[in-house]
């Protein structure tokens, strides 16, 4: 192409203000037909065919509006037990020395026994709710020495397990 002959322009086509009024109007009453469209071709490609919870009726659909209905599905979901304080800490009482058995050391027990006792004196000092509180705090002393004497045992257990054991042969390369 010569130097001299210059490109014609591509024409750019202005609107004023009510055409692209008219425009986006059009657009807008078109739009439904538009979805409606996608709808259709997506079934005629199967993408509908076997929904989870196809033919089955939609869930608490019958009930009254719940503004909570969120946080009732969530705990329903998750399987969240929400139980009141003084009946945690019982439960608490009950499994804290499965919970000290998996502590190494005594830093870390004594840490856990500090504060499952903060809790229970947070808890007879706040409002009560729900039952009585009848769990009482735990000597931390007493407590970790009874922890001791499980971990002596445990170990105990392990090393007799290790000397019952048969020697283990050892490879031709370790030789």
């Amino acid at each position: 192409m010569p130097e001299s002959e210059e490109r014609p322009e591509a024409p750019t086509p202005q609107l004023d203000a009510a055409a692209s009024k008219a425009a986006a109007a059009a657009r807008m009453a078109n739009q439904t037909k538009w979805v409606d469209l996608q709808v259709q071709e997506a079934i005629q490609r199967g993408e509908f065919d076997n929904l989870p919870g196809a033919g089955k009726p939609i869930k608490n659909l019958d009930r009254d509006h719940d503004p909570d209905w969120w946080v009732k599905q969530l705990v329903e979901r998750e399987q969240i037990v929400v139980l009141p304080r003084s009946v945690q800490l019982r439960k608490d009482d009950a499994e804290l020395d499965a919970i000290l058995d998996t502590q190494t050391t005594e830093d870390g027990a004594r840490r856990i026994v500090e504060e499952f006792n903060e809790r229970v004196i947070a808890a007879r000092y706040g409002a009560p709710e729900g039952p009585p509180l009848i769990t009482m705090t735990r000597d931390v002393e007493a407590t970790l020495d009874a922890w001791r004497e499980r971990r002596a045992a445990r170990v105990e257990a392990a090393r007799n397990a290790r000397r019952e054991q048969p020697p283990r042969r050892r490879r031709w390369w370790r030789r």
